[in-house]
């Protein structure tokens, strides 16, 4: 599946986005991330801060938030990994393929509060 990269002035990426990107050591396969970091800083930070989604089930439901089939164009059931938060250069996001609700930006909350320690 190819993803086209959206030009400099469609650039606005804000926190419950889900995006493809390329994350370090990835070998530059694209893969979806859902944006966490603040809408504050998106706009002139050299960086966005993620969190990866894999199609991998994985036994860790306090911190791996399950994305249904179909939603966002995946095609597998898929998980936000709170346990694999990263920053990225912002070129590295090639475009937006949805956004998260609002409760499953509360429970997105919830697993970086307990991932991080900030509960």
């Amino acid at each position: 599946m190819a993803f086209p990269a959206q030009t400099e002035s469609e650039v606005s990426w804000q926190r419950g986005d889900v995006v493809v990107c390329v994350l370090a050591g990835d070998y530059g396969k694209p893969r979806p991330a859902v944006v966490v970091q603040s809408d504050l800083f998106n706009p002139t930070h050299a960086s966005i801060t993620v969190c990866p989604v894999t199609s991998d089930k994985s036994q860790a439901p306090l911190f791996r938030l399950p994305l249904r089939a179909g939603r966002y164009g995946l095609r597998h059931a898929s998980w936000i990994m709170t346990d694999k938060i990263t920053s990225i250069r912002r070129e590295r996001i090639t475009r937006k393929i949805g956004s998260l609700d609002a409760p499953e930006i509360r429970s997105l909350d919830e697993a970086l509060q307990r991932w991080l320690g900030l509960d």
